[in-house]
């Protein structure tokens, strides 16, 4: 169905831009095979504003012109339609280089390198790539996760989505249905940011997370899309990055590197176990489960409660 409307709109749009004269609703049913198998006058009628409504939101400037008997017509004149010349300095095509260098490892590393090759077919200066010359250091975005894709061309089309996910204290995955917002990167792991329907509020989600395969569903958002969504800021608050206290555990020798890298102070303890204070933040209990039995807290009492509740609700499912 989606194959299908993707050709009935650039049959449109073709009709629309190739004509010189405004032509009529009659005309284009004419000249448009899914038009034409349409039931009823009132089927084609819906289906072409539908269709002429997803075109001006593409970015095409269709005019709707009155003839002199009253007839409406529509066009698409090429001269409002054409883009403006593409000119790139050298920093900017340098600042483009290196964001198709990011994309490499992940889906978009082939309509990264295309738009790349089309840029410099068109005139984009050749950039000196300083990272390439001057550092053994390469940016990259790695992307494993096979709900990448998905979700990120629902963030696009503003679909709403469904999928199993399982939340840090849970052994069981539980279905969500989320209308996504953008997704985002954040040491090392992508986070979606939307409204959970099931909850009424706003989510962030880490795809790791997320299991099986995400389904679109049907219907428009419910909820108003925020201007900014800041999805760094929440995941940094429900991780604990935003603490005013400090932790003190117990940490398996050879694990938990990103507790180290965290880690206001080490102490060797020997048999195998180091002792780290560590920022202490809402968010820090689901954090330190994941670790699993390479994690021991010491204190506060309270922190070490949560960690102990979340454990044995992992052990009841």
């Amino acid at each position: 169905m989606a194959i299908a409307k993707a050709e009935r709109l650039m049959n449109l749009a073709l009709c629309l831009l190739g004509t010189r004269r405004p032509l009529s609703k009659r005309e284009l049913r004419g000249s448009i095979e899914a038009y034409l198998e349409a039931g009823s006058d009132d089927a084609f009628n819906r289906m072409f504003e539908r269709d002429k409504d997803d075109l001006r939101e593409l970015g095409l400037v269709i005019e709707t012109v009155e003839n002199l008997d009253g007839d409406t017509g529509y066009l698409a004149r090429r001269d409002s339609n054409r883009l403006p010349p593409i000119t790139l300095d050298a920093e900017e095509a340098a600042a483009l280089g290196l964001a198709a260098k990011v994309w490499q490892q992940a889906r978009l590393a082939g309509a990264a390198s295309g738009a790349l090759q089309k840029l410099r077919a068109a005139g984009m200066p050749e950039a000196e790539d300083a990272y390439e010359v001057h550092s053994a250091l390469e940016p990259r975005i790695p992307v494993h996760e096979a709900a990448f894709e998905p979700l990120m061309l629902a963030c696009r089309d503003r679909r709403a989505v469904t999928f199993d996910y399982r939340k840090a204290n849970s052994a069981r995955p539980e279905q969500r249905q989320v209308e996504p917002w953008t997704l985002e990167c954040w040491r090392g792991h992508w986070y979606l940011a939307g409204w959970d329907r099931g909850r009424g509020a706003e989510r962030v989600f880490r795809l790791s997370r997320i299991a099986g395969k995400v389904r679109s569903r049907a219907g428009a958002f419910t909820a108003e899309v925020p201007d900014v969504v800041t999805v760094r800021e929440t995941v940094e608050s429900w991780a604990g990055e935003t603490a005013t206290r400090t932790a003190l555990i117990r940490l398996r020798t050879g694990s938990g590197y990103p507790l180290r890298a965290r880690a206001i102070s080490v102490r060797e303890l020997g048999d195998g176990w180091e002792e780290l204070e560590i920022p202490y933040g809402h968010g820090l209990d689901a954090w330190l489960v994941e670790f699993g039995p390479d994690v021991v807290v010491r204190e506060p009492a309270d922190l070490r409660a949560d960690v102990v509740d979340r454990l044995r609700a992992v052990a009841k499912d």
